[in-house]
């Protein structure tokens, strides 16, 4: 779900660019930094990052520079007159006659004209608006893109994931294979110890107790939804799109068959097979949070 896109531009008088990135998140929360007066532009990148992206925290940021218009400057031709004239009669007085520049430097010699933007103004409101908008769909669908990317990346490593939990799977299913060795072993123990309480058990007893505890050993319940879970997570993976959740949910069913399988294991070797499940479950687990 991470990802990241930039991009600068500009329509007449204004430049801009605009920056969106994404980091992982358990469901869709938008966050928008655009300059005030701009609300329509921020609608819209609200609603385009709902269209194109499902799941993450994104930052859509917007930095928007307005150069201002040089207005044409006009000469004040009477008042100019008027400077002249009293130049002259300075001039006639033994002063020295004034530059040109100094003229023109008098306040209201050089005007500038302002110009009446009226429909022009909104008109170029309206065209900056657009741009913008073409601006933040583009960076969106080149965020969007950048996801998909690392999302076919993270689909191979999430396969070879899953290849490790089949394998340790039937490793665990031929280990089972053989507990009932161990579970008779250990069956003679404690059946032993009950026979030598005081007072002794009934036979009856002494039965539930041994069915009670074939029952508890017997893990193939445990494989088998093991191998649907893995089935399933394959699946979705082929599927595509926005399949996280999903993930997700799957990897909190991978965990429970894992801890179960453990806790019923009679054998150090079935065990051990347990806990390097547990292990590359939480790898998988781990990846499946950057899926979207």
């Amino acid at each position: 779900m991470t990802g990241f896109a930039r991009a600068d531009g500009a329509n007449g008088a204004a430049s801009w660019t605009v920056e969106v990135k994404s980091v992982n998140g358990k469901s869709l929360d938008v966050r928008c930094r655009f300059p005030s007066g701009l609300d329509a532009v921020e609608a819209f990148a609200r609603a385009e990052a709902m269209r194109v992206l499902k799941r993450g925290n994104v930052n859509i940021g917007l930095s928007l520079t307005r150069t201002a218009r040089q207005s044409p400057l006009r000469l004040n031709r009477e008042l100019l007159a008027q400077v002249i004239e009293l130049a002259r009669e300075i001039e006639g007085a033994g002063a020295e006659r004034p530059r040109i520049d100094a003229l023109l430097s008098v306040r209201g010699i050089i005007e500038t004209v302002e110009e009446d933007g009226g429909g022009d103004a909104e008109g170029e409101r309206a065209e900056l608006e657009a741009a913008l908008t073409r601006s933040v769909a583009e960076m969106l669908g080149k965020l969007a893109q950048a996801r998909l990317d690392e999302g076919r990346h993270l689909a191979a490593v999430l396969s070879g994931h899953l290849g490790t939990i089949a394998s340790l799977t039937e490793a665990a299913a031929r280990t089972a294979s053989l507990q009932p060795d161990a579970l008779r072993a250990k069956l003679k123990a404690q059946l032993a110890q009950l026979l030598e309480a005081v007072p002794s058990l009934p036979e009856e007893r002494l039965a539930q107790e041994a069915a009670l505890l074939i029952a508890k050993a017997d893990v193939r319940e445990e494989l088998d939804r093991l191998r649907a879970h893995i089935a399933q997570a394959h699946a979705l993976l082929a599927e595509g799109g926005a399949v996280g959740r999903r993930l997700d949910f799957l990897c909190q069913e991978f965990n429970r068959e894992a801890n179960t399988l453990c806790s019923k294991s009679a054998d150090v070797e079935l065990t051990r097979i347990g806990l390097d499940l547990k292990a590359t479950i939480e790898q998988f687990r781990e990846q499946v949070q950057n899926i979207e």
